[in-house]
This record gives C-alpha cells, sequence and structure tokens, in this order.
C-alpha cells in the first residue's frame, strides 16, 4: 500500500511516517498542500492521503476537494486539532472518508489506515455474481464501480461500502449503527454523523432530487433503505 502524508508539522510527519513504514507501508510526504498535489499530479499510484487540515498556504480542506475531483477511488483520513463537529462534517463533505482528532496514539492512525484499505480491498470469497441490478443502477462488484444506466458515479471507497451494503438487501432498512459497523468496523470511535454525511454525498452523486425518485431512502429514526423502483 502506498500513502501520502500532508503535514506541515516535521514532528508529526516524522513520527507518522516512522510508525507507517514499520507496520509495512510505503510513504511519501509532503509539508504543503501545494507540494502534496504536485507530487499526487506526477504518481498516481497512492492508495491513501493522510492529510492535516489546518495547514500554511491552500488549507486541508482544498486539497482534500482537489484530490477527491481527481481521484474518486483515493481512500483519504483528515487529521484534525479541532474537536468541533463542523470541522468533521466540512472534511466529511470535501471527500474524506474518516478523521482522526489531534492528539491520537500512531497505533490507532496505523490501525485507521489499515481498516480502510480493508474497505477498498476487501479479502473476500468472490461472490456468486459479478453484479447487482437495481434499475437504473447496476453495480459491478468485481471493478467496485456503481453505474447509473451506462454512466459511471465515482464512489469514495466508504461511499462504495455503503451502496453494497442497501443494495444487497433492497427495501429492507439499515440502522445508522449497523451501516457504522459494517463499514467502519467495530471499533470505530466516531458519531454518527459520519454515516449521514457520506449518505448525503451518494444522494448528490447518484442525481437524487426531491422530486423525483426516491432511491436512497431516509428511514427517520433508524436509518436508510435502498428502494426499487420499476422502470
Amino acid at each position: 500500500m502506498k500513502v501520502l502524508i500532508l503535514e506541515d508539522e516535521k514532528p508529526i510527519r516524522d513520527l507518522l511516517s516512522i510508525n507507517l513504514k514499520r507496520a509495512g507501508f510505503d510513504v511519501v510526504e509532503a509539508a504543503t498542500g501545494e507540494s502534496a498535489l504536485a507530487i499526487a499530479g506526477k504518481d498516481r499510484d497512492f492508495d491513501i492521503a493522510i492529510i492535516d487540515l489546518m495547514l500554511p498556504g491552500i488549507s486541508g480542506f482544498q486539497v482534500c476537494g482537489e484530490l477527491r475531483r481527481q481521484y474518486p477511488r483515493l481512500g483519504i483520513i483528515m487529521l484534525t486539532a479541532k474537536s468541533q463537529e463542523v470541522d468533521k462534517v466540512m472534511g466529511l463533505e470535501a471527500g474524506a472518508d474518516d478523521y482522526v482528532v489531534k492528539p491520537f496514539s500512531p497505533v490507532e492512525l496505523t490501525a485507521r489506515v489499515r481498516a480502510l484499505y480493508r474497505r477498498m480491498y476487501p479479502e473476500e470469497a468472490p461472490p456468486p455474481q459479478n453484479s447487482i441490478r437495481l434499475a437504473p443502477f447496476t453495480l459491478l462488484l468485481d471493478e467496485r464501480k456503481l453505474l447509473k444506466n451506462t454512466i459511471d458515479v465515482p464512489l469514495t471507497p466508504t461511499e462504495y461500502s455503503i451502496v453494497k451494503l442497501l443494495m444487497e438487501q433492497p427495501g429492507k432498512a439499515v440502522s445508522r449503527d449497523d451501516i457504522l459497523t459494517s463499514v467502519w468496523g467495530q471499533y470505530f470511535m466516531g458519531e454518527l454523523k459520519i454515516v449521514d454525511v457520506n449518505v448525503s454525498r451518494i444522494r448528490q452523486k447518484i442525481g437524487q432530487e426531491s422530486s423525483g425518485p426516491q432511491y436512497l431512502e431516509t428511514v427517520w429514526g433508524f436509518g436508510y433503505l435502498w428502494r426499487v423502483h420499476s422502470c
């Protein structure tokens, strides 16, 4: 796995790099958002980017959004010294898959990286079918892609996992707790809000409008379901 670390504080950057390298990861470092984007533009083989939100120059939010625009399937973990919910939500809305609040344990961060990587490349038995068809959507399991009619809908690794979970059981309401456990893991210490933010991003990407068919529906006070509509 190849990881890009964007952190302007050298002691923290060194600590992250040392621990990730010890865990067997290929690590590339950047101290500014500008250099991180330049590195990513030259080397497109990164699996995961770890981005500090508070940076000199262009912010981590901007870097996150640009990387997400260029590389829809890149795994992104944001680092923030702020614990306010609004900062977490802004980072998630910019395209991050997960967040870690400073100060953090390097062991925890490494575990989060591994967990995100497993969501991106699950080691599981091949499914009995290689696609799930719920018109007008087709989920290509082997390629980890969602198509609306024939158009590719670029999903992040986390968004894909949520869509797969819901499309595998169409018409069934899945609780936010079950989505959190299934996608982020049972030891995830974050908040349920991360589920809602990712669902909101998915709705925007599939083009769901209030006046049209509601494919990804909210079950108020509980969770979400994928509704089947006849075409």
